[in-house]
């Protein structure tokens, strides 16, 4: 799993992997079969990881069933073509916690799809998003979160934050339903800028214009990743 580190700054950890690269599944990568659907708890946790390059539709539909289980995702994706990115999450199991974490680079026209469904107590799911919107993109950015009726104490979390070029266009659309009292429903959407004393910080450390851009994409790319 080094080269996730030397290729992707992806951090790995002792855990069940599902792997995928430029959406094809990596068997010799993976611990697990090419199934998102997690049935049992694992000794370790389950990391799903989808790196390199998407075009077209790519899904992640993930149903834990299984109580007490733990599942991370971790998407480090770039898109030149028109991409679609579903990620379907159906915590079914009690205690569970599915904690997604999507990065993509936008170069072109990108529509994110995300539902994530509660029905177990205590079920949770946290996703985590961050978009790079380059010139001339479209981001069309969806997430909606439903705690079915009777499913108490549960959590939930749907964040999307862009870090945009200044003619990039960006559309969120955040929802919820929720059905029972949880324990933390929270969704957010926000665009990413750079303070004042930041960029002065690093133009008199010596950095150029382009310099300064490129440190300051790879600090918000990098956090938490």
């Amino acid at each position: 799993m080094q080269y996730l580190w030397d290729e992707f700054s992806i951090k790995t950890f002792p855990a069940e992997t599902i792997v995928f690269r430029d959406g094809v599944f990596m068997p010799e990568l993976s611990t697990l079969p090419n199934s998102l659907k997690i049935t049992k708890k694992h000794d370790l946790p389950v990391h799903i990881i989808c790196v390199g390059e998407i075009a077209g539709l790519f899904d992640i539909n993930c149903e834990i069933s299984a109580p007490d289980a733990t599942v991370f995702l971790t998407v480090k994706t770039t898109n030149k073509k028109p991409a679609f990115l579903n990620v379907f999450i159906k915590n079914t199991g009690k205690n569970s916690v599915f904690n997604g974490k999507i990065l993509v680079q936008n170069y072109g026209v990108l529509e994110i799809n995300e539902k994530a469904g509660h029905f177990a107590e205590k079920a949770g799911v946290f996703l985590n998003n961050k978009i790079v919107a380059h010139a001339g993109s479209e981001s069309k950015l969806y997430g909606a979160a439903e705690i079915a009726q009777g499913c108490e104490s549960c959590e939930s979390d749907i964040g999307f934050t862009a870090l945009a070029a200044p003619d990039a266009k960006i559309q969120f659309s955040p929802a919820q339903r929720i059905g029972a009292a949880p324990s933390s429903a929270a969704h957010s959407a926000s665009i990413w800028r750079e303070s004042n004393a930041q960029v002065e910080y690093l133009r008199t450390a010596g950095l150029s214009g382009s310099e300064i851009k490129k440190v300051l994409t790879e600090a918000f790319t990098n956090d938490n990743f």
